[in-house]
């Protein structure tokens, strides 16, 4: 399928409607479609949004925390219940914005590991993959000893900002540390 373009030669982004009935009608394909099709929208790396067909709301993430729900109930759940329960408590609490912030990056360098992996592992051959896998790889450990050094500058900042927001809190009441 050829991708639709605006004025200015960039993707358009793809709208879904989502109608009172629960049905999904995407507006490109002039078809109702199901969550495992905006799911594998989501795959493809489309960009689309989903709107309330009365109202206009964005319902994009909702349908994102829908299509997870399932993905977490269908069998092999990437989430187990402390890390579920650990999200939980982070609404509310002063971390909440970071918290966001800081998956969303760690994600962000996992992915970007992991493509790098998949490039490197393009040319290995069967006796390569063998050899690779009986030695620590100096190719991986640098890998993931970036993304360790990620997640702790990542950390540092979060606590950095966290204690800058302390002492704001202490010093707007007058009292200071």
């Amino acid at each position: 399928m050829q991708s639709k373009k605006n004025a200015a030669g960039k993707p358009a982004q793809r709208v879904i409607k989502k109608y009172p009935n629960r049905r999904l009608y995407d507006t490109d394909t002039s078809t109702y479609i199901t969550l495992t099709e905006v799911r594998q929208l989501v795959m493809d790396n489309e960009s689309f949004v989903v709107r309330d067909a009365k109202t206009n709301d964005d319902l994009t993430r909702s349908i994102l925390l829908q299509i997870i729900l399932e993905e977490e109930a269908g069998g092999a759940p990437m989430f187990t219940e402390a890390v579920l329960a650990s999200i939980i408590r982070f609404y509310g609490h002063a971390m909440q914005g970071f918290m966001g912030s800081y998956i969303e990056k760690n994600i962000q360098a996992f992915s970007d590991m992991q493509t790098q992996l998949t490039a490197q592992s393009k040319s290995v051959s069967p006796e390569m993959w063998a050899q690779f896998m009986s030695m620590q790889s100096p190719v991986l450990q640098g890998m993931m000893g970036n993304y360790g050094e990620q997640s702790k500058t990542l950390l540092t900042q979060m606590q950095e900002q966290m204690q800058k927001q302390t002492e704001q809190m202490l010093g707007a009441f007058g009292l200071k540390r």
